[in-house]
């Protein structure tokens, strides 16, 4: 079924998260990555970049950008070769190419496009431009073969990541369901502890980690992070 899926990192820049935002002494700088996945239906693009944004938005994370129509050039792609646009939520840092894709569906959790549209939340010219066409979930959705989209909400509500069942394991492109792939793993433990009856107190972790395991997931990938998650069994 999902023989002929391919995976492709993208690097589309980094931003500088402030000292304050990760209660430490120093900023963090942070990589902007997206995924292409080859698909025997099309092209799907996770994630498009970040955005221009206000004077003091710029200001606070200082991105560089790198241009979402360079990265897929690099990849033997161009955006007129992009099918389908899934976001895994509309923050500026990861819909920013979007308004390139006019007409390309967007898929998004329906709560994501409202808490969009309400303003405050990310930069409007964003969400909704020339051509803005989205295709609005309620939850769980299989949106290719082998595609599926499951909800994770946490970093905004209606959160989102994408699932790519291939015969050779499953892929997970988790978006910012976390921030790290250590943290990531660091709930799945503590997952496998509640599991097995380790004695409390224990780590509390996201409820949609148990779907997440029902996938058996052997490969997990982030937005923020180059680290790749993988499970502690099987070979290298």
């Amino acid at each position: 079924m999902g023989n002929d899926m391919s995976v492709r990192r993208l690097d589309l820049g980094y931003f500088v998260r402030p000292a304050s935002e990760i209660g430490g002494p120093q900023p963090r700088v942070e990589p902007v990555l997206a995924y292409l996945v080859r698909h025997s239906d099309g092209l799907l693009l996770f994630d498009t970049g970040i955005g221009t944004a206000d004077p003091a938005t710029e200001a606070r994370y200082r991105p560089r950008r790198r241009p979402l129509q360079e990265a897929l050039a690099e990849a033997g792609a161009t955006t007129a070769d992009v099918s389908l646009v899934v976001n895994c939520h509309l923050h500026f840092d990861h819909c920013g190419g979007n308004p390139l894709l006019g007409r390309t569906p967007v898929v998004v959790q329906d709560v994501e496009l409202a808490t969009a549209r309400r303003g405050s939340y990310t930069v409007d010219e964003l969400v909704d431009f020339p051509g803005a066409t989205y295709e609005e979930l309620s939850g769980e959705a299989e949106i290719l073969p082998g595609v599926l989209i499951v909800p994770t909400p946490g970093h905004s509500p209606g959160h989102q990541s994408l699932v790519l069942r291939r015969d050779d394991g499953t892929v997970v492109l988790a978006g910012q369901a976390h921030d790290f792939a250590s943290q990531f793993g660091s709930d799945h433990l503590a997952r496998e502890a509640a599991l097995h009856g380790a004695r409390q107190p224990l780590p509390p972790y996201r409820p949609w980690l148990e779907r997440l395991a029902e996938l058996d997931p052997r490969r997990v990938l982030f937005a923020h992070d180059c680290s790749v998650w993988e499970p502690s069994h099987g070979g290298i």
